[in-house]
């Protein structure tokens, strides 16, 4: 896979990888976990272990949640919780920085029963982001809170606050430093600095672009769950740290319902990407449309999306169903994800 010349060609293989790996109907629950979709071809296979090892310890955490009959929406806010405690991926600690060298974070959590939703944005103190948007959800009168409101709500209810540069570690530091230099937009610290002509697949074509600006790599990190539990409730969970030398106040699609997160009562999808792009496709809310009024099943809604929904951006996505189906997809060359069901079914991986 490291050695597609394009977009075409990965979007050829997901779709051979849709057919390998049909629908996986088991009934029961069913949990899926993300951290990122876009992943460097070279990256040291010391740096793969590791990140397979986080996602399988996260997704033993969410089955053992499930086995003691805790809800859905309690599996995903404890998931994330641990990936966002973990420097590894780009949520919590370990968050990309903001072109003032400062972390701005944002997540979104949501219950597929009564499709009830939380999301936060801007938060620079708070040490679980995905925590406090839980509480939007269940302590306040609103579905989203910001910046100096978020921060304020989450005095109010007594969260656990760090400095801000609890969250700030050395790669990042170095990256940011990298990125003012080329003037540009850097996804990930594991990706090389190569200039403006690589693209996902690791060719050498034209610039990728953000809304009309280049950036010289794409390989975003953001981190999720999804999780459907034995009584078919389903349930969904983002978090990041967004770009690195983004703007700030930038906001991205994470804490954005229907577009990087979504849950209802057919699913529950958690998306990885482009932001921008996946906001504008609303990629997250469309899995669950077109299972409702095109009658599509979960993983042939998904590959739907991801092939129709994302015109020129990259992206994935993790999806469980109300019937225990649990799928995945992504357009680029690798999404860092992690699944299992409850008939003891698990795979981990980030290749195609």
């Amino acid at each position: 896979m490291a050695k597609q010349s394009s977009a075409q060609k990965s979007l050829a293989s997901g779709r051979r990888d849709s057919e390998r790996r049909e629908e996986i109907k088991m009934g029961g629950w069913a949990i899926a976990v993300h951290g990122g979709a876009g992943v460097d071809p070279n990256l040291p296979l010391e740096r793969q272990e590791a990140a397979k090892q986080l996602l399988t310890r996260c997704l033993n955490l969410g089955i053992s949640a499930l086995r003691a009959s805790l809800p859905a929406i309690d599996v995903v806010e404890l998931v994330v919780r641990e990936l966002e405690t973990d420097p590894f991926f780009n949520s919590g600690r370990g968050s990309a920085l903001t072109e003032k060298g400062t972390v701005e974070m944002e997540a979104s959590i949501m219950d597929g029963e009564g499709r009830r939703c939380g999301a936060v944005s801007g938060v620079t103190t708070v040490k679980n982001p995905i925590s406090l948007a839980r509480l939007v959800m269940d302590k306040s009168p609103h579905s989203y809170l910001a910046f100096s409101g978020a921060e304020e709500f989450a005095k109010k209810q007594g969260v656990e606050l760090v400095d801000n540069s609890y969250f700030i570690t050395e790669d990042n530091v170095g990256m940011l430093k990298l990125a003012k230099e080329a003037n540009t937009i850097l996804f990930d610290y594991r990706i090389p600095t190569v200039g403006l002509e690589t693209t996902c697949g690791g060719a050498t074509e034209s610039p990728i672009l953000m809304n009309g600006l280049p950036i010289s790599v794409y390989a975003p990190e953001t981190v999720g769950c999804v999780v459907v539990d034995a009584q078919g409730r389903c349930a969904a969970a983002t978090s990041t740290g967004g770009l690195m030398n983004k703007m700030s106040g930038r906001i991205g699609d994470s804490p954005l319902i229907g577009a990087g997160t979504y849950a209802c009562d057919l699913c529950g999808v958690s998306c990885t990407g482009e932001g921008e792009a996946i906001i504008r496709g609303t990629l997250a809310r469309d899995v669950a449309a077109v299972m409702e009024y095109k009658g599509l099943g979960l993983q042939e809604a998904v590959d739907f999306v991801v092939k129709k929904r994302l015109d020129k951006g990259f992206a994935g996505m993790i999806a469980v169903s109300n019937k225990g189906e649990v799928a995945y997809g992504f357009n680029c060359n690798g999404m860092f994800r992690g699944c299992a069901t409850e008939d003891g079914f698990m795979e981990v991986g980030i290749w195609d």
